[in-house]
């Protein structure tokens, strides 16, 4: 029996209206890179994979010691402070890993790119799953917590798929935007880790989004990762949290907007990465 095969023929001008059609074609190559990077990133670490687990742990435990312990904020109802923190820093590692990821994939990837054709969307969407198998590695720890303090999510539990998708796309525009700014400007290598590590302490990370002065935060709002935090607590501290609705659409239409200029964006940079790169 003859195998099937596929080809992707190039002919001019019809690229751009066959671009996701061709982007699901290389869907093995996605997978291919994505595996690649995390076998890359862990193959020679003492502890493995185990890295997934121990940054955010370490953080949790920082944070809980510094704004529990020193400046004795309050947790959300009965939660405890280190789940409501993790619930937090659940997602941010998630995004932060994503967008620093998807930030550097088209450089670190210079050969491929002078080589052969495939779309170049590929090597930030393979960026982005190295990210979530970090993220679900994480979730693991958060099974724990709530084994080891008796505290367990509610129904709203089902909707942390839909606020991690909504996570993804607050990194996946932005980075994006930053992967094709990269390629010309590779200043942007050193302005991301910066903007990461600010954006971690004005997030409602190590403290609630609640403690914001009622008007200001709609403005807080503005950062896109207030709605994604927000959902996070609301699904998995058993309607302890409550979501700030207006804020929370703010957040999402900011998330929205990015993510259109990053695809529209890339989408016009791609066709020149090879000359410029």
């Amino acid at each position: 029996m003859a195998e099937s095969s596929q080809e992707v023929i190039i002919r001019p001008g019809q690229a751009a209206r066959h671009y996701w059609r061709d982007l699901w074609l290389y869907r093995e190559l996605l997978w291919f890179l994505s595996w690649r990077d995390v076998l890359v990133r862990y193959k020679q670490t003492a502890v493995g994979v185990a890295w997934a687990l121990i940054r955010p742990f370490l953080t949790m435990l920082v944070f809980t010691a510094v704004f529990s312990r020193v400046a004795r904020l309050p947790s959300e109802g009965s939660a405890p402070y280190t789940i409501m923190v993790y619930a937090g820093l659940l997602p941010w590692f998630f995004f932060a890993s994503a967008l620093s990821q998807t930030g550097t994939s088209v450089v670190e990837n210079e050969r491929m790119i002078t080589k052969i054709y495939f779309p170049r969307m590929v090597m930030p969407l393979s960026a982005i799953l190295v990210a979530l198998f970090d993220f679900l590695l994480a979730g693991l720890l958060l099974i724990g917590l709530f084994l080891w303090f008796g505290f367990y999510p509610d129904w709203r539990v089902i909707a942390v798929p839909l606020f991690a998708a909504l996570a993804l796309a607050a990194a996946l525009g932005p980075g994006l935007l930053t992967a094709a700014l990269s390629v010309k400007y590779r200043d942007f290598r050193y302005v991301v880790p910066l903007v990461v590590q600010i954006g971690l302490y004005l997030s409602p990370v190590g403290y609630s989004s609640s403690m914001v002065p009622q008007t200001w935060r709609l403005a807080y709002s503005l950062n896109p990762m207030v709605g994604v935090i927000d959902g996070f607590r609301w699904s998995l501290l058993a309607g302890e949290f409550s979501i700030y609705w207006p804020g929370f659409l703010v957040s999402l239409a900011v998330n929205v907007a990015f993510l259109i200029l990053g695809v529209s964006h890339f989408r016009r940079s791609e066709k020149s990465f090879a000359d410029v790169i």
